[in-house]
């Protein structure tokens, strides 16, 4: 209800005017921006986000948080989803790398996304050294399989860690939910990369394993970065890239066992052939 006044204005001949208190306009807020806010802010001022804030509420908003401010909460829950995908895509390939990418992000103040857990100074510097010791053994032919057979449960580990804490400093999606999706995606990811290696060994020299590795990073490094300012978009690359890998994995695996199939042949062959060499005359 609007409050009313009376006023008596001298100009009037002492007759009472009413005079209507202007109620101050509450300011709306684009659906892009009311989206991404955390649910714990809109909680925290629901007279701020209700529905009035948007142009649809005529009732007033001092009964607290509406229907359209649960509707923000589950949209905002719905934000982080996308940069969990994308963590989890990166981590099955270089979890190390996540890690010190993200942490330098929120220590540097470029994301506030990133939990505290991940600034810490020596969670940075472990980040740091375990990932110049991946850069080394990456490179090296059979190295680097027998360095993604011991990362098989590592990385998926990992990058279930991460989503999890992503997903905590939203305050929204379920923890449980967010590690279940950057696990999973993280195990595909090492899949794919562990397959490519193997058939990348067979080739004998070892620049191929070089390039491979140097293209590893650097697509971490893009695609976490590119994560941070466009979540979604790089959430889409990533969903492709691991389609793409898991058909290339498909024929390379073929190849693979093709290849170890004619190799056991001619090594049978000659085993056969020597053993009639040498067979003494009956």
């Amino acid at each position: 209800m609007v409050p009313v006044l009376s006023v008596v204005h001298p100009r009037c001949g002492g007759v009472r005017r009413p005079f209507r208190r202007p109620v101050p306009a509450v300011p709306a807020l684009r659906p892009s921006v009311v989206s991404t806010l955390p649910s714990a802010q809109v909680a925290a001022h629901p007279r701020t986000y209700s529905t009035r804030a948007l142009g649809t509420d005529t009732q007033g908003y001092a009964s607290g948080p509406t229907r359209s401010a649960a509707a923000l909460v589950t949209i905002a829950s719905v934000s982080v989803l996308p940069l969990v995908f994308t963590s989890g895509w990166a981590s099955g390939i270089n979890a190390y790398a996540v890690v010190l990418l993200l942490g330098v992000f929120g220590a540097t103040g470029v994301t506030d996304e990133v939990p505290a857990s991940l600034q810490r100074t020596d969670v940075l510097v472990a980040a740091a050294v375990l990932f110049l010791c991946e850069a080394v053994a990456d490179k090296i032919p059979y190295v680097d399989s027998l360095w993604d057979s011991v990362h098989t449960v590592i990385r998926p580990v990992a990058g279930a860690v991460v989503a999890a804490l992503l997903a905590g400093e939203s305050g929204s999606l379920p923890e449980l939910a967010a590690g279940a999706v950057g696990g999973s995606t993280a195990l595909m990811s090492h899949l794919v990369k562990a397959g490519t290696r193997m058939a990348v060994n067979t080739s004998p020299e070892p620049f191929s394993n070089i390039a491979v590795s140097t293209a590893e990073d650097l697509g971490v490094a893009g695609i976490i970065t590119f994560a941070i300012f466009h979540p979604l978009a790089a959430a889409v690359v990533a969903a492709v890239l691991l389609l793409l890998g898991l058909v290339i994995l498909v024929f390379l695996a073929s190849r693979i066992r093709r290849f170890l199939r004619r190799r056991a042949q001619r090594r049978e062959e000659k085993r056969l052939a020597g053993t009639r060499t040498h067979w003494p005359p009956g």
